[in-house]
């Protein structure tokens, strides 16, 4: 089992113990923490919804984000990814959620966001948090070092630990 599909399964776990559920909320990713989370049998117990916002005007379409962030802030921010994440949890009744909006590459970047550049977030429903992270490698490394950081994050969380420690 590889390390993206260890972590999933430990998440499961932890969510399946809590009775709780999880909710994803991707840009640079695609759907790649979604696909990790439900690629674990009997996810369908903890995985609530997954919403890919590639676009701005999903992100705010499906998740409630300000239209106004991306002139001022721009998508890579965490005033983005946190809004991704209340409204992934307020759209999916999950107590759970992460969110990631990122540079994955090879184009798109910029001197104060290179690529490699990801916010991610993750929420409780009481809590908060978000981490800016530069990912080193190509965009299939960036990606999967994304998917990984948000699912440790989330098991951080669980734990009830703060997810930026890690």
């Amino acid at each position: 089992m590889d390390s993206i599909s260890q972590l999933a399964a430990q998440l499961g776990r932890q969510l399946q113990a809590a009775h709780a559920q999880v909710t994803t909320a991707e840009s640079c990713t695609g759907g790649g923490i979604a696909e990790a989370i439900t690629r674990i049998p009997g996810s369908s117990a903890w995985f609530e919804a997954g919403y890919v916002t590639y676009s701005n005007v999903q992100k705010t379409r499906q998740l409630g984000v300000c239209a106004d962030f991306f002139s001022t802030v721009g998508a890579v921010s965490q005033e983005v990814v946190e809004a991704m994440v209340r409204g992934a949890q307020a759209h999916s009744g999950a107590r759970y959620a992460v969110a990631v909006s990122g540079v994955a590459g090879p184009d798109g970047g910029s001197p104060e966001k290179p690529v490699g550049t990801v916010w991610l977030a993750w929420g409780d429903g009481e809590r908060l948090f978000s981490l800016r992270k530069q990912f080193a490698g190509n965009r299939d490394q960036v990606r999967r070092q994304t998917v990984e950081a948000a699912l440790a994050g989330l098991i951080s969380l669980l734990s009830g630990e703060n997810p930026l420690a890690g």
